[in-house]
């Protein structure tokens, strides 16, 4: 790795640990740009994720006012993120990596369609409660279904699994937008930590890389957490797609 590349991979890192913190589809950050350095997709996609999850660790540390009194609730959903994740993990190790090298281009472009079409979902949220329809407020089985399910796909891949959890908690969780995203960020969590564990146990890793997205991301999930409410949605947005298209473009090459 030379400096240059370091140096990319640090800011991919602080990018993607800051929009995790957020909403998510902070991979869209990391994973395009060691792909566009030459990475293989299936080694990026697993260094990526360990060099996450201190990013995701920070982000629930800054949460953690919003945290409180939701410990009922996680004790139902977390074991749901951990089986989805230990599966999808897992079917990424047992199949083919060129199966993976085919499915992570349409991955990517679901996870751009799922930032773009993100303002949408949320309002879609808040006209299902403006017309009287609220969340429920206790954890239901469908609820842990799509959790779990979310995690298979985050175990996966994992780019835009915030945005898919966060979609899900405010359909059926009636609760205020920053709480449901703190509980995002633990879920997220857990994702990333049990397939970290699946891959450092099971496949090859790139453990420079892992480092430096590892400060990167833990510096961006602090700021994220602190600053990253401020910023304009639109830039955060923009940002991912162009990063995404890029990726889509050296994949399909």
């Amino acid at each position: 790795m030379s400096l240059l590349d370091a140096f990319f991979i640090l800011l991919a890192g602080i990018g993607a640990g800051t929009i995790n913190a957020v909403v998510g589809s902070g991979s869209l950050i990391t994973f395009p740009t060691l792909v566009a350095l030459g990475y293989p997709p299936l080694l990026s996609n697993v260094s990526n994720n360990v060099g996450l999850v201190p990013g995701s660790l920070s982000a629930v540390y800054g949460y953690r006012r919003e945290l409180v009194g939701q410990m009922p609730r996680l004790r139902r959903l977390v074991p749901a993120s951990l089986v989805g994740a230990a599966t999808g993990s897992t079917l990424l190790l047992v199949l083919p990596s060129d199966v993976f090298d085919v499915v992570v281009i349409v991955l990517v472009a679901l996870a751009l369609v799922l930032v773009v079409t993100g303002p949408r979902i949320s309002a879609w949220v808040a006209r299902r409660r403006g017309e009287g329809h609220p969340g429920h407020t206790t954890v239901t089985m469908p609820l842990i279904g799509l959790v779990a399910a979310a995690g298979v796909y985050g175990g996966y891949f994992g780019a835009a699994q915030g945005i898919i959890l966060t979609a899900t908690l405010g359909v059926f969780v009636d609760d205020h937008l920053q709480r449901l995203n703190a509980c995002k960020n633990v879920l997220a969590l857990t994702v990333n930590t049990v397939a970290a564990v699946v891959f450092i146990a099971s496949t090859s890793i790139d453990w420079k890389v892992v480092g430096v997205i590892a400060v990167g991301s833990t510096i961006g999930g602090l700021l994220g957490s602190r600053y990253g409410r401020r910023l304009p949605p639109n830039a955060l947005r923009a940002v991912i797609v162009a990063v995404g298209l890029v990726a889509l473009v050296r994949l399909l090459a």
